[in-house]
């Protein structure tokens, strides 16, 4: 990865962790939501728009930018925290997550939210989605990029595989999914409900690029990025290794808190823990 020393490293992960802690307040504050995904998709997410898309918050509908497609919905405050953090809109928006006439709602709105780039929550149609967004930077000859994030259980729908044979046919290397993989659903283990491995196996043979990586490094995620963005004539997956509820030691790889908000407890010994990685991290800059 290019032109980012461990000093601007630490900076990202130290984004990330206050991410977090957005995520964990708006939920504790909201009595309802998704911890437990949100957490594990936030080093993505940081990747992503603060240093590898372009994209001005100033002009969310700017015809070149790169787009950003959550297929897995539930996952929307943190997105929302990283629009926030971004500059798309007050960060003080956040707290009122899932409230009556607030834009924030428990599925991202593409109609209510700047930044926003598709309504989703229904598993399974962010893909599809991404596929016509990057046809139609094909078909208008713009050079920007669509990046996908999709959750690993959201794979076993049928239209993910659909819209995987449609990318790979129309080669459509502007195209970067990538999936959550934490092995873990609503319903328990990913393998327990409905086998997925190998993941590299199954996206390879439908004529995808693969590339797989730690989920929770970002330098290392940057790196696949790049990767990603310099193939051609095949769309890339990249598979992000990853532990639900990331940063929060009671959440991880707890099934649990797949859709079930902290009470004032969990809350304060989950925002403990992230003020000391904060710390941590504040020093070694």
């Amino acid at each position: 990865m290019k032109g980012y020393d461990d000093k601007k490293i630490r900076k990202l992960d130290l984004m990330a962790v206050k991410i977090r802690k957005h995520i964990i307040e708006m939920l504790y504050k909201a009595k309802s939501g998704h911890p437990g995904g949100s957490l594990s998709a936030v080093d993505a997410l940081v990747a992503l728009y603060f240093v590898h898309m372009k994209h001005n918050p100033k002009k969310p509908n700017d015809p070149n930018r790169d787009r950003f497609i959550l297929s897995k919905g539930h996952a929307a405050p943190a997105l929302y925290a990283v629009l926030a953090e971004s500059g798309y809109f007050d960060v003080k928006e956040l707290t009122k997550l899932r409230t009556m006439n607030c834009m924030l709602q428990g599925h991202p709105v593409c109609t209510y939210v700047p930044g926003v780039e598709a309504s989703t929550g229904s598993l399974g149609h962010g893909l599809s989605f991404a596929n016509g967004v990057a046809i139609a930077g094909k078909l208008d000859k713009k050079d920007y990029k669509v990046y996908a994030m999709l959750g690993d259980g959201e794979t076993g729908e049928g239209q993910i595989w659909e819209a995987a044979a449609v990318a790979s046919h129309y080669k459509l290397d502007n195209l970067t999914a990538m999936i959550d993989r934490n092995f873990l659903q609503i319903d328990g283990r990913t393998e327990d409900v409905l086998k997925l491995e190998s993941v590299r196996d199954r996206w390879s043979s439908f004529g995808w690029n693969v590339i797989e990586t730690d989920g929770h490094d970002i330098k290392k995620i940057l790196d696949a990025l790049e990767e990603a963005d310099a193939h051609r004539r095949q769309p890339t997956m990249i598979i992000l290794n990853t532990t639900k509820g990331k940063g929060v030691s009671f959440m991880e790889n707890n099934v649990d808190f797949h859709g079930v908000p902290p009470n004032e407890m969990e809350r304060n010994i989950a925002i403990e823990e992230l003020t000391l990685a904060e710390k941590r991290l504040g020093a070694a800059i």
